[in-house]
């Protein structure tokens, strides 16, 4: 579509395009969900995602797949609705638990969409999107015939004249009266950086697969589903226990080292089987994100889940507007001398951010809930 291959600026702003969409919906969802229930969200969400990925299918020009990527990252701001609805079926005790096995099952998909579409991929590059669509519809008829309200009470949302909170429809006024909360700011700022960190991945993986290694689609889709397993056995398995053992910060905090020696590793690979080595290491860093998620519900109030996680939401979304711009511009820079180095580039990101990490968690942890 682009007719070039220096093709990272582009993926760039496409993965910029589509948390902008998210940073933008996810409060008002969240909002919206709060006081119209969690389940008419997520069906009118999830059907509007079907429909788009049809659209995006057959694009005939970059712009309509451009406006398609925008629609999509709409769509997707559910996830605040859905872990909102975690919270409201979860005791506290049980919540980091829960959110783990939310994050699993993050990891079971990446386990079988990378290497499916990396696979469709190399047999037509629309075939990805047609299979994106009829997996949104199958999820939409589960939500439908399956899937409850979580019975969030009437009386336990958020009273407003006309019974929907209309200033939370604008993407930043909730994101100040969350940070009027004490002890929120520093969960903020750590998941802001953890995202920011994180969205390197998802920019520039497949550039880096085919730059250093001639990965195929098939591969590239190998190689991510690969980290599926490892992260599904961690999210599934670790964060309760790790967050027992070693508490919130310390399972944060060995997530966070975990995640650097592996990008080190990355960074100076020089054969693909050493990046499928250093997996299971890589995949520790999912232990630390319950943790931090389950710290902040403790914050607020349970009348506004929905906008906390709304607001979670849009922070990993502007993290993910800035970021990908960022490393992909990096990448187009450092391609041809050494791929690796934006691993490296990571890896220093987590390690500046561990001592700020560390005092926030400190801080939200001595908070008053």
């Amino acid at each position: 579509m682009t007719h070039t291959v220096h093709v990272a600026p582009y993926i760039g702003v496409m993965v910029a395009l589509y948390a902008l969409m998210q940073f933008i919906f996810a409060p008002v969802l969240g909002a919206l969900s709060d006081n119209l229930g969690r389940r008419p969200v997520l069906l009118i969400s999830l059907a509007g995602a079907a429909i788009n990925y049809v659209i995006m299918a057959f694009a005939p020009q970059l712009w309509m797949l451009v406006l398609g990527r925008a629609i999509a990252g709409l769509t997707s701001a559910n996830m605040s609705v859905a872990t909102a609805y975690i919270t409201d079926i979860s005791l506290e005790t049980t919540r980091a638990r829960r959110f783990g096995l939310s994050g699993a099952m993050f990891g079971i998909g990446f386990i079988i969409g990378p290497v499916l579409g990396g696979w469709l991929g190399d047999y037509g590059l629309r075939l990805p999107f047609l299979v994106a669509a009829a997996l949104n519809a199958g999820n939409l008829l589960l939500a439908l015939f399956v899937l409850p309200d979580s019975r969030l009470r009437p009386a336990s949302r958020i009273p407003t004249r006309a019974g929907i909170d209309l200033s939370a429809f604008n993407p930043l006024r909730p994101l100040g009266r969350a940070l009027a909360i004490e002890g929120l700011l520093p969960i903020v700022v750590a998941f802001f950086i953890l995202s920011a960190a994180g969205d390197s991945y998802g920019t520039c993986w497949a550039l880096w697969g085919f730059d250093a290694f001639g990965w195929n689609g098939l591969w590239i889709g190998l190689s991510l589903g690969a980290f599926g397993i490892c992260q599904t056995g961690v999210q599934a398995l670790l964060p309760g226990p790790a967050a027992r053992l070693l508490g919130e910060r310390g399972a944060l905090m060995t997530g966070l080292a975990a995640g650097v020696i592996a990008l080190i590793v990355m960074a100076f690979a020089r054969a693909g089987w050493m990046v499928f080595a250093i997996m299971p290491v890589f995949a520790l860093t999912g232990i630390g994100t319950p943790a931090l998620m389950s710290l902040a519900t403790r914050q607020v109030s349970p009348a506004r889940q929905g906008e906390l996680q709304g607001v979670l939401a849009s922070v990993v979304s502007l993290a993910s507007i800035v970021a990908p711009l960022g490393f992909s511009t990096l990448y187009f820079t450092i391609e041809k001398p050494w791929p690796g180095f934006i691993w490296l580039s990571v890896a220093v990101l987590y390690a500046l951010a561990m001592p700020l990490v560390l005092w926030g968690v400190r801080r939200a942890a001595q908070a008053p809930a």
